[in-house]
């Protein structure tokens, strides 16, 4: 599989678990003692995707220096005061390449994924999703999938027991995008997503859009959104209840998304 980069939208500010996220973002909040976006980060490169950008909002600097000090908190280390020096004796880093990008603290989903296409380099295709959620999805699965219909836009099709966005479907092809309708059931917005570098042509400029709606609304008119189901394990960090549940299932070595070693 040829390189692939992948967009994590770090950057909300996750009101809804306030009881965690009054002083850090919700992609720090942690599980198992790592936070979840190192999680999220495990499982791509489980499949192969090591080049991470990562769009920065809420209390972002967080994120930087976890990142800039992976290395000091995951190896041991030998500092010398007098000399200035510090060696490092065993280095558990990850084999990641990634950027850290600022993109607004009011920004929005579109707003933030707009402003990450550029650091794309010449890659066309790349993968995106949010930084509050976790799965067993097939990742490597769903890029190939991506390369054999030759539309713009992959959407990770979960069937969840609640509350969030349909997809309206005609076999793999989405026909129409609803986020968060009034009925429930079905097939819904997983947010693991493979995509096109063209997408780009839907994102207004202005910080306000929302990936979500217009400009998946109009993909899915024009033909260019697809599906890759998922039957398996889907979890997002949206509540304390679901940090707990995510928590007991890392606490018990039974969490679905730990495919690695």
């Amino acid at each position: 599989m040829p390189t692939m980069k992948a967009i994590i939208l770090a950057g909300g500010l996750g009101t809804r678990l306030a009881e965690e996220t009054s002083l850090r973002p919700k992609p720090m909040v942690e599980i198992g003692g790592r936070p979840i976006l190192w999680h999220i980060m495990k499982m791509y490169a489980h499949h192969g995707v090591n080049d991470f950008i990562i769009c920065l909002g809420y209390r972002g600097y967080l994120i930087k220096e976890y990142f800039a000090n992976y290395s000091l908190h995951n190896s041991d280390i030998t500092i010398d005061l007098r000399n200035r020096s510090m060696q490092i004796h065993r280095d558990s880093s990850e084999d990641w390449r990634i950027s850290l990008i600022d993109t607004g603290p009011e920004t929005m989903t579109g707003g933030r994924l707009r402003q990450a296409l550029p650091y794309l380099g010449k890659d066309e295709t790349f993968c995106l999703t949010y930084g509050d959620g976790v799965s067993d999805v097939d990742i490597a699965a769903s890029i190939d999938f991506h390369h054999t219909h030759g539309k713009l836009a992959t959407v990770t099709a979960i069937r969840p027991s609640s509350r969030f966005g349909q997809l309206k479907l005609d076999g793999d092809v989405v026909n129409a995008f609803a986020e968060k309708p009034a009925d429930e059931g079905g097939w819904i917005n997983g947010g693991f997503f493979v995509l096109n570098k063209s997408i780009a042509t839907y994102l207004s400029e202005k910080d306000s859009c929302v990936w979500e709606q217009e400009p998946l609304e109009r993909l899915a008119q024009d033909r260019q959104l697809k599906s890759y189901f998922h039957d398996g394990f889907w979890q997002p960090m949206d509540t304390l209840r679901d940090r707990q549940l995510l928590e007991g299932l890392w606490a018990a070595d039974k969490a679905p998304w730990k495919q690695w070693d």
